[in-house]
């Protein structure tokens, strides 16, 4: 006699259970994960613009609210943010207006500046938005964080 090999339903369905619960821990911690790294293409331009800004600081003795004066563009391909140091009209990235409330105001005058970044990281309603200034404080602005909103 022949003996019967393989798996009974129930087997499978306590495998099958245990992917799924496998799965609903792990794919949320991924979406999380995967969302911090996008950020990481704010925090590196912001940090460009600080150094272009300073650069022009020291060549010119003021800050400037201008793209085009401190000859900062953008390295690659934008995805998720618009940048801006003061001028409406010179809003790199994604190329959005400014979200309404925001704390901290993009600007310059002779002795500071402060360029921010805003953009949706997870394609919902929230907005995630970054600051720097020109003591290098780079900081999520309170309100405006899409991870935790």
């Amino acid at each position: 006699m022949r003996k019967n090999k393989g798996f009974t339903l129930i087997e499978l369905m306590i495998v099958v259970a245990i992917i799924a619960i496998l799965a609903a821990i792990a794919v949320p911690n991924f979406m999380n994960f995967l969302a911090k790294t996008k950020r990481s293409e704010a925090k590196y331009n912001l940090e460009a613009i600080f150094k272009t800004e300073v650069s022009w600081f020291g060549e010119y003795n003021y800050f400037s609210t201008k793209f085009s004066d401190i000859r900062w563009r953008p390295d690659g391909t934008i995805y998720y943010y618009s940048f801006n140091v003061g001028d409406p009209s010179e809003i790199y990235g994604l190329g959005q207006a400014a979200p309404a409330g925001m704390p901290v105001t993009p600007g310059a005058d002779a002795s500071s500046f402060s360029a921010c970044a805003w953009g949706s990281i997870d394609n919902d309603t929230t907005v995630d938005a970054w600051s720097i200034n020109d003591r290098k404080n780079l900081s999520i602005q309170a309100g405006f964080d899409d991870l935790n909103s």
